[in-house]
């Protein structure tokens, strides 16, 4: 394995263990068994490395969401994210700090968008238990974005007031809920 690979591997567990503004240069570089200026040629900087390294494990979501399944049980799915909120904590911060960081970084803003769209799609494998390359757009703009909007709220609730964030059940209900309030056709 590569100085770029150790890099990137190191600053993932960084960010699951210090989140974004906890982790140092010094950090990354002894973690990676490399010299801190590896992480300027190889990156840029510290936050280029963080957000790729943020990137990668949203991505492939093994760490995030405990990986891809076959098992397309909503309930189940609603009760993996939440424990992943619960597990680590310091990722999800990280994945809000980024998102706050992006107001006024474009680039990281276009980054950001980039994996939306990836989201959405993951959202829509998750959600139909369909191949990601099998869904159509209009499948991954409707129940992929839904799902990751849903997502999204359900992370600011669990990391600000876990007490009180509904469990998967009760988002499940809510739904339910909500659904027999939609028109006949929208």
């Amino acid at each position: 394995m590569g100085n770029r690979e150790k890099l990137l591997e190191a600053a993932q567990e960084c960010l699951f263990t210090k989140g974004f503004d906890g982790t140092t240069v010094r950090d990354l570089a002894s973690a990676a068994g490399v010299s801190m200026a590896a992480i300027g040629y190889h990156f840029g900087s510290k936050e280029a490395l963080l957000n790729q390294a943020l990137f990668k494990a949203l991505d492939s979501g093994e760490r995030a969401f405990g990986g891809p399944t076959d098992d397309a049980d909503l309930g189940a799915l609603l009760n993996r994210v939440i424990e992943a909120f619960s597990a680590d904590k310091t990722f999800w911060v990280a994945n809000l700090e980024a998102v706050l960081r992006a107001q006024r970084d474009p680039e990281l803003r276009t980054q950001l968008a980039a994996g939306l769209q990836q989201g959405r799609s993951g959202m829509g494998r998750e959600v139909t238990g369909t191949a990601e390359e099998e869904l159509s757009e209009a499948e991954i703009r409707t129940i992929g974005s839904v799902q990751l909007a849903l997502i999204s709220g359900l992370m600011m609730q669990h990391l600000t007031d876990p007490g009180s964030a509904p469990t998967a059940d009760e988002v499940v209900a809510g739904l339910r809920a909500l659904a027999a309030r939609l028109p006949e056709e929208a």
